[in-house]
């Protein structure tokens, strides 16, 4: 129960903890690998929103990715606007497209398998026309002018960029425990239950379903937004390939789909063991995948409600502890 509903304090004291980890003299390396950790556990509170507390399994969330990254760094470049208001308009952006996917999908009726394919077909289209588009740069990419200020969301140490990305992953973890102590929670895995009773009950699905993935596509939208300024160069396979949702659906799913702790817990995992796998191995092209492929199906077949589910046997995942 602690691990599935943490307290606030709890939250609070993992993040305290985690925040100090760059005091601790780590190399830039270790910094990366953090960063890139916060990312993906960022993208995959994100997909957790809408798929572990709502049921609307997603395989595109690179769509929100994508269009996160690539505003953030079109503004930029091509319109001189300041980073700070490009990575605001990134997560906006990115908002307003899941608004629009969601619906197109769930006016027409679309669910489960259904909309997960939907949303891989949004995510492929946009990848083709980011890959051909001049806006974008094409095939070559886009570059972000390096130019080392705060004021334009470029840090010296890679720290400042870890804590941010630490205070996103903070802030979305303190929101979606707040969403699981309201109605908006209760209604949420309501619907992910059995959706036909919860409209039946008086739920308005289609309302609760548009907020979720806004919600959802906002959060994964900053990932990308996020992601785009550290690395300063963006093409269409990084902004909209599939390696963003795959990462983001297996973080929550191995972490504990439908929990607050989940997204953050897998991400770790998963590239934790990545990176071990990588030092044992050597750079074996795809030997991560390898890895991830063989946690998702030991967890699939030993723990079916992820790691956190193995200390929380008893209770059901994503079950709000308050209606509030």
């Amino acid at each position: 129960m602690l691990l599935r509903h943490p307290p606030f304090a709890l939250l609070i004291g993992i993040l305290t903890v985690l925040a100090g980890l760059p005091l601790l003299g780590l190399p830039n390396t270790a910094l990366n690998f953090l960063f890139f950790v916060l990312v993906i556990a960022l993208a995959g509170q994100g997909w957790n929103l809408a798929g572990g507390y709502g049921g609307q399994f997603s395989f595109g969330h690179a769509a929100f990715f994508g269009v996160g990254a690539y505003t953030t760094a079109i503004l930029q470049v091509r319109y001189g606007v300041n980073a700070w208001l490009g990575f605001g308009a990134g997560i906006a952006l990115g908002s307003f497209v899941g608004f629009v996917i969601g619906s197109l999908s769930f006016r027409a009726g679309l669910r489960g398998s259904y909309f997960a394919l939907v949303t891989l077909a949004f995510a492929e289209v946009l990848r083709i026309l980011a890959n051909a588009a001049p806006i974008t740069g094409g095939a070559a990419g886009i570059l972000i002018k390096l130019d080392v200020a705060p004021a334009n969301f470029q840090f010296a140490s890679r720290a400042v960029f870890f804590w941010i990305a630490l205070a996103l992953v903070g802030a979305v973890l303190i929101l979606n425990r707040m969403i699981e102590q309201r109605r908006f929670g209760a209604y949420l895995v309501a619907i992910r239950e059995n959706e036909a009773a919860a409209r039946a009950l008086g739920v308005n699905v289609l309302a609760v379903k548009l907020q979720a993935i806004s919600l959802s596509a906002a959060i994964t939208a900053a990932a990308g937004a996020l992601y785009a300024q550290y690395f300063l160069y963006l093409d269409a396979a990084i902004a909209f390939g599939p390696w963003i949702s795959v990462e983001a659906l297996l973080a929550a799913i191995i972490g504990g789909a439908g929990t607050v702790l989940g997204p953050l817990l897998g991400a770790g995992l998963l590239h934790g063991l990545g990176e071990i796998t990588k030092l044992a191995a050597g750079r074996v092209p795809g030997i991560d995948l390898v890895v991830y492929g063989i946690v998702l199906i030991l967890v699939v077949a030993f723990a079916p409600r992820g790691v956190i589910g193995l200390f929380t046997k008893g209770d059901k995942g994503g079950e709000p502890t308050s209606h509030g």
